[in-house]
């Protein structure tokens, strides 16, 4: 009898996107069984027309949403007359952006790259140099546990998480680690050969934990003691994300920084990274010492500024929408035993779960939710700026079936 051939199967647009990744793609992200087509405002809908409200944004790049009409017809006006043209040359917009991020910032210099890990490996340069106009012996760096500052050498050799240091071990020399929210051990850390101290006001990756005031206004101080500079990491928890636009200036008077980096919401999608810094920091680096071709672009920096003008019309929704999603989500919590604590600031929100919650990121994509889980038991939440309390009583309403289903596996 002859044997039947049986007929391929014809994989759907889904499938063959993630075939051809798995092919030839470097294996490096633990990717989501989602294929995103296309966006608009707060949503995503994927290849086969499954609607998603977008808490995540990129990761808190799509600050703006997606297919912002005002960004939307400034890359188009600015894509047909200059994209790039090299720092060997002056265009009209870099120097437009740097003087409104210094004006913004209480700052005085911009340097422009292309990602926060950019813009962090260059504010460890600035500080090391610093160091070395000072003594050869100043040159130890000081960071905290549980933050995250990046992906190249010298951004994780400050980052304070083992699983990002050790298969890359040995890191920068001289990096010392401390808790958190304790003056006393970074006073203990710091001496004259302190060169400079990395923080983040409110740790992202590290699972949306904040620094005291107390804090940062030690750090400040110590900084100034010890001659050293006061580098503060806005990649995640700046650009209008806390409801200011920097994180420092929640603080009465603001506690300014000598370096300050930022990046994602920046570009509303656009890569562009920002190192901001004081006369002291800036004088340490000479002509020749830094560079990027990339960075600095004129598409980057015209989008950049119609960003800026947005975030600032936004301020005052995103401190009021943050406040009403913190009050839901506490709400929510009190319902479930297993919520240890929500918190954040502004649009920066996180739910820790007293278990690994990893899976209820596939659990809330079935609810048509975007969500991320760091730090393995913190739900992190980094919406657009756009969103509407409508939208944040949809997201209540689909984690709280997503808590009610671990609750029901938890009973079983």
């Amino acid at each position: 009898m002859e044997s039947v051939l049986e007929a391929p199967v014809e994989l759907t647009l889904a499938q063959q996107v993630m075939e051809r990744e798995k092919q030839y793609v470097l294996q490096t992200y633990a990717r989501y069984p989602v294929v995103i087509a296309r966006g608009k405002g707060c949503n995503v809908w994927d290849t086969d027309g499954k609607k998603y409200l977008d808490l995540l944004s990129g990761i808190g790049v799509n600050a703006l949403g997606h297919a912002h009409p005002r960004i939307v017809r400034v890359i188009r006006e600015q894509a047909g007359k200059l994209m790039h043209c090299s720092n060997l040359y002056y265009h009209e917009y870099q120097g437009k952006l740097a003087e409104r991020l210094v004006k913004i910032s209480g700052l005085e210099r911009a340097f422009f790259c292309n990602s926060g890990t950019e813009a962090m490996e260059g504010a460890l340069k600035i500080a090391k140099a610093y160091g070395n106009r000072h003594s050869p012996e100043k040159n130890e760096l000081i960071s905290f546990e549980n933050s995250f500052h990046g992906r190249s050498l010298g951004a994780i050799s400050v980052t304070g998480q083992p699983k990002y240091r050790k298969d890359f071990e040995p890191l920068l020399p001289n990096v010392r680690f401390v808790p958190r929210n304790d003056p006393a051990a970074l006073e203990q850390a710091m001496s004259e050969r302190t060169a400079g101290v990395c923080l983040e006001i409110i740790q992202g990756e590290g699972g949306i934990y904040p620094f005291s005031e107390e804090m940062i206004r030690k750090a400040r101080e110590l900084c100034d003691r010890f001659q050293a500079l006061f580098v503060l990491d806005e990649i995640q928890c700046g650009v209008g994300r806390p409801g200011a636009f920097f994180s420092y200036q929640l603080f009465h008077p603001p506690v300014l920084p000598d370096v300050m980096v930022t990046a994602k919401p920046l570009g509303a999608g656009l890569p562009i990274g920002v190192i901001l810094t004081n006369s002291k920091a800036s004088d340490a680096l000479a002509p020749g010492m830094h560079g990027t071709t990339f960075g600095g672009g004129a598409l980057a920096c015209r989008v950049a500024l119609e960003c800026l003008d947005i975030i600032e019309e936004l301020l005052p929704h995103i401190r009021q929408t943050g406040a009403y999603f913190q009050d839901k989500l506490r709400q929510l919590a009190s319902q479930f035993s297993f919520v240890k604590e929500v918190r954040g600031q502004g649009l920066m929100l996180g739910i820790e779960i007293e278990f690994p919650c990893k899976h209820f990121v596939l659990d809330a994509l079935a609810e048509g939710l975007l969500i991320n889980v760091t730090h393995d038991t913190v739900i992190r939440l980094l919406p657009p700026y756009l969103i509407t309390e409508r939208e944040v009583d949809r997201a209540v309403r689909g984690l709280r079936n997503v808590f009610r289903k671990a609750a029901k596996a938890a009973r079983n």
